[in-house]
């Protein structure tokens, strides 16, 4: 059974910095994708970013510039360091894992992680 489990949520002033790290209960070499998504009160979940197991990243056209996705292989760890914060950051966020199976994907999720931006 994968588990996925996230830390490093908090309060931050705007401006501010937070690093948020999922560990994994296995090899994360063994996902074809892990990511990184949020979910802000009353709207979907959506992609914050993602790094493949080639090590492709991409990331939300909001976040590009501000936030970098990185991963210990050694540790089963992605990490997601966010810069500039802003109250519009304030959400959930939710560390995946993606598996591309024969009739599409399987996701695994962490419990998700709080980050509140606000002065």
């Amino acid at each position: 059974q994968v588990q996925l489990v996230e830390s490093g949520g908090g309060l931050v002033q705007p401006g501010g910095s937070l690093r948020l790290s999922c560990a994994a209960s296995g090899s994360i070499l063994s996902f074809n994708a892990m990511g990184w998504y949020r979910q802000a009160p009353g709207k979907q979940r959506d992609l914050v970013a993602v790094i493949t197991r080639g090590g492709t990243t991409n990331y939300a056209d909001s976040v590009k510039g501000r936030f970098t996705i990185s991963r210990d292989v050694a540790k089963n760890t992605v990490l997601l360091q966010m810069n500039s914060l802003k109250p519009e950051d304030t959400a959930v966020y939710f560390c995946n894992a993606r598996t591309m199976i024969v009739v599409g994907a399987r996701d695994y999720w962490g419990q998700g992680t709080q980050v509140t931006v606000s002065s």
